[in-house]
């Protein structure tokens, strides 16, 4: 057969959840078109029994990932990077038909997504430093605050930006030592699947990071609800959705990560600096007390 009659192998996109790819337990798919309308592929659509199921992967993978060094973890997320810049014209391709980019200038944002995975690897073992520390006391003590991951948090991705949004939000979520739930662009899902695939090929643990394609408020609702869910970042929620949201993640006081500002077409600005404040939101201070010594006549210490 003569290249010219050739018939191309389409991608099956899947899920990607506790470190394997399945399909939606509901077998629903669903199209998802470029900026033009056109066809590009069919994504599954995620249940609300794949959001449980997620969850429950995410809780497994949290003691060990969280356990590890942040060293190790700094090594792990430059390893995605490594990944990334390995199959950036793959990302080029798609990023570029799910925004309605130029190759030029979804090249760009590629180039950016790795970029801002790399920045994160760097904070993994000094984020420690700015938000913990020694704090002084009136008292023959030392009072020392450390950071702590806490624990399963639920991403609701960027609408708009759908590789370097998306980056964004997962990489200091991960950084910091907790496990994450995305929930992809339901317009956008295909960067974030195949993410999903570098992920896989990398060294990140099955379950730290899990990725559910479709309706955003259907797989929302069930993860704000959810009492293993201990906290949620709502950046891709309208303003309607993210207020039922924050109702029902005030049933058991997740931390809530309200949506940042957005021009007038809805879009944050991903390109700016992303400081550390995603890095300190999902984090908890844990203060430990430890006596200093006795002091003696003298008023000297030991």
């Amino acid at each position: 057969m003569s290249e010219n009659n050739r018939l191309g192998v389409f991608k099956t996109y899947k899920l990607y959840v506790g470190g394997k790819f399945p399909r939606s337990e509901s077998g629903r798919v669903y199209e998802v078109t470029d900026s033009k309308g056109q066809w590009l592929a069919n994504a599954p659509q995620s249940s609300r029994k794949d959001a449980r199921d997620a969850v429950v992967a995410a809780r497994k993978a949290f003691g060990g990932w969280s356990g590890a060094t942040a060293y190790n973890r700094g090594q792990v997320l430059y390893r995605v990077a490594e990944m990334l810049e390995g199959r950036k014209d793959q990302f080029v391709r798609e990023v570029a038909a799910s925004e309605g980019l130029s190759k030029s200038k979804a090249a760009a944002v590629v180039d950016a997504a790795i970029d801002r995975w790399v920045w994160y690897a760097g904070w993994t073992d000094k984020i420690g430093q700015i938000s913990g520390g020694a704090n002084p006391v009136a008292g023959p003590f030392f009072n020392l605050s450390a950071p702590e991951p806490t624990g399963v948090v639920a991403v609701l991705a960027p609408r708009k930006s759908s590789l370097l949004g998306l980056v964004s939000v997962i990489a200091p979520v991960i950084a910091t030592g907790n496990t994450a739930v995305v929930v992809a662009s339901a317009d956008a899902p295909l960067p974030a699947l195949s993410l999903g695939e570098v992920l896989a090929t990398s060294d990140v643990p099955g379950g730290v990071v899990n990725i559910l394609s479709g309706a955003t408020a259907e797989l929302a609702a069930p993860l704000a609800a959810h009492q293993d869910v201990n906290a949620i970042d709502l950046t891709g929620a309208d303003p309607a959705l993210a207020k039922e949201l924050e109702i029902a993640a005030a049933d058991n006081l997740k931390r809530v990560l309200r949506p940042g500002p957005v021009d007038a077409d809805g879009a944050a600005d991903w390109t700016a600096s992303p400081g550390t404040h995603r890095l300190t939101a999902f984090l908890e201070t844990k203060t430990v007390w430890h006596p200093t010594g006795a002091l003696g006549a003298a008023g000297s210490s030991y």
